[in-house]
Parts: C-alpha cells; sequence; structure tokens
C-alpha cells in the first residue's frame, strides 16, 4: 500500500497546529482593523506574466508556474502585491484615497526549505495606496510594530531595522556610484551581514567596476549605523540633507507613537528588490537566532507599472512561519487543547432520545456539545469527556426522565446537581 507523505516543504494542519494559525490570523486581522485597514482578498492563481513584470524574468525559477487547460501560462500566487497592484489600478479612479487594505493569502514559492522558510506559507500583507507623505510610513511601521505587541512580544524580543533608499541613493551617488549601477550595489550591500567586509569590497570592485577610493566611500557609508552620525556626516551635503530631514520625521513621528524603543536605524536594510523607492524596513529577533520577522517599504512606482495607476504605495508582509517559531521560543502560543462545555452521557440506550433532543438545545444556544454516537457504558461515556476536556458532564438515566431533570456533574470537582431538564440551556458554563 503506498505510504503517501506531504511535499516538501508543505504543512499538514493538525488541530492542534491549526488552532495556532488561527490565533496568529485572529491576532493579524484585529491589529489590521483597528489601524483602518480594509480586508480584500484575489485569486491563487495570477498570470506569470504579472509577476515577471513586477520583479523580473528570473522570478520564475521560485514560482509554481504551469500552463493551463486554456494554454495561459499561469501561477500559484508566491506574493499578493502585485495582485492587490491589478485590483486597484482597475477601480483606482472610483477609490477614496489613502487605499488602506490588508489581507492574509496562502503564497507559494519553489525554493530550498529551510528553518524558517517553506514554499507555502500565510502571510499579513498590509498596503498604503495614494499617500506619499512621511505620515503613512509612520502608520505602516506602527501598525508592524503593534501586530507583534498584540502577540505578547516587547521591544526586548524584536526590533525594527529602518533605511531609506532615496538616502541611500543619494549617499551611493556622492560615493560616486554611477546612476546605472545602483541597484547592483544594492544587491551586493545587502549581504553585509552574510559576506565579509573584504568580500563586499571585492564584489563592488569585480560586478560594479568601482575604484578603491569609491569602495571605501561605500563602505563607510554603511558604517554608520547612527542616525545622528549619518546627519553629523551628510547633513549638510546637497542633495542629501533633505533626505536625512525626512527620515528624521519619520523617527519623531514613532518616537509620538511612543515606540521609539522598537526602532533602530540602519543603512543596512536594503531589501534587494529594485521596485522599493523609499522607506525600507526588517523586522528582527533581538537575539538574532531567526531570519527577519516582517519586511516592507515603499514601492511608489510599482501600480503604474503593473497597472497603469500613478499612485504612491507602500506595504509590508509578515509570514507566520517565523513568527510561530518566535512565539514559541517566548513562551507565548496559546493552549491548543480541545475545550468542550458539555458532555451528555446516556445511562440506558432509551434514554438516546432526550438524549439526542437535549444536545440539539444547547447546541442551539450556543454552547459546544459532544456525546456518543453509539451507546457505551457510563463508565466510558465519562472517561471521555475527561478525555475532550469538557467542563461538565450531564447525565441522563431512567430516574432523570421520570423526574424531568438531569445530573450536571462538574469535571473538575465532581460535584453533582440536579438541574430541571429545560434548564440546562440557560446554565451558565464557568
Amino acid at each position: 500500500m503506498p505510504n503517501f507523505v506531504s511535499l516538501p516543504g508543505f504543512r499538514d494542519f493538525y488541530p492542534g497546529d491549526l488552532a495556532v494559525r488561527k490565533h496568529i490570523m485572529t491576532v493579524w486581522r484585529e491589529v489590521a482593523c483597528r489601524y483602518g485597514f480594509e480586508e480584500y482578498d484575489g485569486p491563487p492563481l495570477e498570470p506569470t506574466e504579472l509577476y515577471v513584470e513586477k520583479s523580473g524574468p528570473e522570478i520564475v525559477q521560485q514560482l509554481y508556474n504551469f500552463a493551463d487547460k486554456g494554454d495561459r501560462d499561469v501561477s500559484l500566487r508566491p506574493e499578493m502585491t502585485p495582485t492587490l497592484a491589478r485590483m486597484v489600478g482597475a477601480r483606482a479612479s472610483a477609490m477614496r484615497k489613502p487605499i488602506k487594505w490588508f489581507s492574509m493569502p496562502q503564497l507559494f514559492r519553489y525554493e530550498r526549505a529551510q528553518r524558517g522558510r517553506l514554499r507555502e506559507h500565510f502571510q499579513l500583507n498590509l498596503d498604503i495606496v495614494g499617500e506619499a507623505g512621511v505620515g503613512a510610513d509612520i502608520e505602516l511601521i506602527a501598525a508592524a510594530i503593534d501586530v507583534l505587541r498584540a502577540f505578547g512580544l516587547t521591544s526586548t524580543d524584536f526590533v525594527v531595522r529602518i533605511s531609506d533608499r532615496r538616502l541611500l541613493r543619494a549617499l551611493l551617488l556622492h560615493a560616486q556610484v554611477p546612476e546605472d549601477r545602483l541597484i547592483r550595489v544594492y544587491n551586493i550591500v545587502d549581504k553585509l551581514e552574510r559576506e565579509s567586509r573584504e568580500s563586499v569590497a571585492e564584489r563592488l570592485g569585480e560586478e560594479v567596476g568601482l575604484g578603491e577610493a569609491a569602495t571605501d566611500e561605500v563602505l563607510a557609508i554603511f558604517g554608520h549605523r547612527d542616525f545622528e552620525a549619518v546627519r553629523n556626516a551628510y547633513g549638510g551635503t546637497h542633495g542629501i540633507g533633505e533626505e536625512i530631514a525626512r527620515m528624521r520625521e519619520l523617527f519623531e513621528g514613532l518616537e509620538a507613537f511612543g515606540l521609539a524603543d522598537y526602532v533602530r536605524f540602519d543603512l543596512g536594510i536594503v531589501r534587494g528588490l529594485a521596485y522599493y523607492t523609499g522607506v525600507v524596513f526588517e523586522i528582527f529577533d533581538i537575539q538574532g537566532e531567526l531570519r527577519a520577522i516582517c519586511g516592507g517599504g515603499r514601492y511608489d512606482d510599482l501600480l503604474g507599472l503593473v497597472s497603469g495607476s500613478d499612485l504612491p504605495a507602500l506595504g509590508l508582509g509578515m509570514g507566520d512561519v517565523v513568527l510561530r517559531e518566535l512565539l514559541a521560543g517566548r513562551g507565548l502560543l496559546p493552549a491548543t487543547d480541545r475545550l468542550l462545555d458539555y458532555y451528555v452521557v446516556a445511562v440506558t440506550p432509551d434514554e438516546r432520545p432526550d438524549v439526542l433532543r437535549l444536545v440539539h438545545c444547547l447546541r442551539e444556544a450556543g454552547h459546544s456539545v459532544d456525546y456518543a454516537l453509539r451507546h457505551q457504558g457510563v463508565g466510558k461515556q465519562l472517561k471521555s469527556a475527561s478525555a475532550l476536556n469538557a467542563t461538565r458532564a450531564i447525565i441522563i438515566g431512567p430516574d432523570e426522565v421520570a423526574d424531568g431533570v438531569v445530573v450536571v456533574r462538574t469535571m473538575t470537582s465532581g460535584e453533582e446537581e440536579r438541574v430541571p431538564m429545560d434548564g440546562v440551556a440557560v446554565t451558565e458554563v464557568g
């Protein structure tokens, strides 16, 4: 007989696992709604061209793509932003701005499964469309922080590392990096934490063609980890000072929100994707044990590229895989034991009609109720009640039917009381 197992990088969600997933998504939804975001969704299958247009042809290697029965080149969605851009673009003129949307899609990427990264995951997406000002950046980052705080995490657990592509562009141009080579430099310096300084310097020379002086200047830029150090070094430089002022406004806004302890300026946050145009950020656990918990930034040109709607936009993605690991490590996952309000016990087969009527009545009243689907001994039924974590067991026997009552047993204490059968459905479970 075949021994089927799930595909590599995919998960089975047994009831306990699904309870954790539900908890994560409930918190995501609650915080997003508190911030005034509206929920949306789109199809899990999109034209492959939509993702190629956004990320370039190399993205195809990471897609679950195929030709459908209509000979269309389609892909399972690896991310949600292109779908959002397509949907907003279709109705942009009729929508009130700014548009604040969120979604929690299941996403698929064909890549090597490893810790914190699978071939499928669920992800919170928050996006703000139609607002170019710093206020939108502040709002998005604050929402990300408050999502994690809602799980019980604090500033001792995670940090938001923030940079800005506009500032970085101005700094690199000042360091004599040619405009047409900026993206290559972004992709190289994005590896600064994973590669040695010597290796990065070598790549800047070989792959970008920078001389020794320009390479040293680029590396010096990324040596400034403190915002004030960058402001002191470049604040008076033409073309850079205004970008520094914008970053200062961002940090002042987050401080006014009371969230200053959660954020840190870090030019090393580049996010290699070419479509980012402004503020970029990633959230990491303080101990540095995990991959990024969340990442995002401003992508002001993407809607125009995908849908023809020239609207500024920014967004973030927070996956459930790394988040679950972090919550587990901090002891913040919810209890997943099954809980039951009532388990109804029939003493003899003759009470079964009364059991079924009571079960239905209790369920109609909003209680969670279970019972034996075929007759069993009272002892076995009570063991089932205990195994299912029932708060109370209701026992119905011939004497109870004759008297129009039931015996209600509190499972933790074993205490019993006789209650009129008609009154059980309104009994509070505590």
